[in-house]
Order: C-alpha cells, then structure tokens, then sequence
C-alpha cells in the first residue's frame, strides 16, 4: 500500500500582478506541521513595463520565508528592514503582534526585462509568541547549509534536522530541505528515522517514485504515517520537504492573519482598516492593501 496519504496538484491563485501556484492549505489538509501557507511564484518572465508591486500589507501570528530560485525582489517592512532577497538566500520575517511589508522588482530592473520565480511561505508561530515583537532576519546563500551525497545535492533551508542547523530562527521544530538529482541515475532517498513530525514532499520538477508508484511536477504528497522514509528520485528532478511538529491548537487564518483566536484577527482585521498604530507605516510607502470584500476564514 502506498505511504502516500494526499496528493495535490497545484492550482492557481491571484495575488494581483501574476497568478501563483497555491499548495497549500487546501481542503483535505490545512496545515503540515507548523506550515500553514505555501505559495509557489512563476516561472514568469516580465517585461520591461511588468514588474512585481505588492503595496504594504499586513501580517499577525506567522513567520514568513521566501526562497527564490530565479529574479529579485525589494522587501520594505515597518521595522525599517530595507533589503534585497536574490536566489538561495533566506528572507526571515515574523510578524507577532503585527508587522507591514511590501514586495516589489527592484528599481535597477524596473526597465528590462527579469525573471521571477520562488516560494513564499507562512509558518504558524507558537501560541506563547504570537504577540512577540516582530523581527526580521536576511540570510545569505553562502550561509545556508549544503552538502552532496552519492551526487544528491541538499540544502537545508531552514530547520535542525540530517545532521545540519540551518541559520533561519525558527520558533518551533521544523524543516524545510531542498534535493536535487542533476545526475542521469535514478537517486534513493531514505530518510528512515531522521525526520519527524508531518512531512509534505513539493515535486518542483521531474519526477519521483513511492513504492512503485510514481508522481510528477507541481504535485505535493502528504505521508499517512507523518514520515517521508524512503522514495526514488528519478533524473533531473528537484523536490522540497517540509514538515514538523503540528501545534495543539487550531489555527484560524483570514487573508494574511493567523492566529489562535478569532478575536485576534477581527481586531487586527479592525486595526487594519482604521490604519491606526497597531501596524505602522512602512518607511517611504503611502500605498496600502484594504481587505479583500468576502474573503473567506478558512476556519
């Protein structure tokens, strides 16, 4: 019988500039450990006139991480973080009690013609911190633990897991683990009592096989037994694992709000709209995102 309890094809949503893969949440599952989000970015080539512009937004209860694998993008949040994230680096922002940030193409590319492509992550913060004061942490590619095995090659983005610590702050235990097969051999994997917690396998491209079954690009699998042990990655074929321990508690999310309390968020939903104090201003911005008309709680 196969390990694999859900498979899910990526399906695409509206961020407002390009539509994105959404992974998750989805109906079946609405989190894979602490990992409440995961938004996958392009390919998406952008002409000279097209460029990314997320006006400030904000964000309550989460830690977010984008890794991007083609292009640039300018973060500005209201801590007064001003920086650019390229591919293989690490941008580390969590929110607590509150925190405004845009995303947008930096201005030395605003002209030409660029590339976008990456994955944008929301992490659920342990109940204990989710009014801590919000932090921001860049970490650069160089920094990110890699290493090859039998022509395998692995990152770990973020997490304290296969013998590596990851430089990412997490809040809670959890992983994040890039593999690539660039050889033209079929690759085993077997990570037989190392991970922990739930699993969720993303197939960026190629293919991979689970007991004799096998699975193409922009699928996610989620393991019945909450372990990814063993799987055969075919050639040419990079995937990412990420999972952890699930929190106790039910997390209620509303447009980017995550939280333990549906009073938290209608407060924040409030603050939000009155534009008052409780999110600050990012510096040299004056634009911002009202809340979307219906959208729904997925709780």
């Amino acid at each position: 019988m196969s390990n694999i309890d859900f498979i899910k094809e990526e399906t695409a949503a509206d961020i407002g500039n390009f539509l994105v893969g959404r992974l998750l949440p989805f109906r079946q599952k609405r989190q894979i450990g602490p990992f409440v989000f995961i938004d996958h970015m392009g390919p998406a080539k952008l002409s000279e006139y097209q460029n990314l512009d997320v006006a400030p937004h904000p964000h309550i209860g989460l830690s977010t991480l984008t890794y991007l694998f083609e292009g640039a993008v300018m973060h500005r949040d209201s801590i007064g973080t001003e920086i650019e994230i390229k591919p293989g680096a690490v941008n580390w922002m969590t929110a607590g009690k509150g925190v405004v940030h845009s995303e947008r193409t930096p201005e030395y590319l605003r002209t030409s013609e660029k590339y976008l492509h990456g994955l944008q992550i929301w992490i659920a913060l342990p109940k204990e911190l989710e009014e801590t004061e919000p932090s921001f942490t860049h970490i650069e590619a160089n920094d990110i633990p890699s290493w090859t095995e039998n022509d395998v090659h692995y990152k770990l983005i973020a997490g304290d897991v296969l013998g590596h610590k990851s430089a990412v702050p997490v809040h809670s235990p959890l992983y994040m683990i890039e593999i690539k097969n660039t050889s033209n051999e079929t690759k085993t994997i077997d990570f037989k009592n190392q991970l922990f917690g739930e699993s969720g396998l993303y197939i960026l491209e190629g293919k991979i096989k689970s007991q004799d079954i096998e699975y193409g690009d922009k699928q996610i699998l989620i393991t019945k037994d909450a372990h990814l042990c063993q799987f055969d990655m075919l050639p040419n074929t990079s995937v990412y694992i990420f999972g952890g321990d699930a929190f106790p508690e039910e997390r209620f999310i509303f447009w980017n709000f995550v939280s333990t309390s549906r009073e938290r968020i209608d407060q924040a939903k409030a603050d939000w709209t009155a534009q008052n104090e409780n999110f600050p201003k990012v510096p040299g911005e004056t634009e911002w995102i009202p809340i979307p008309e219906n959208k729904f709680n997925s709780k």
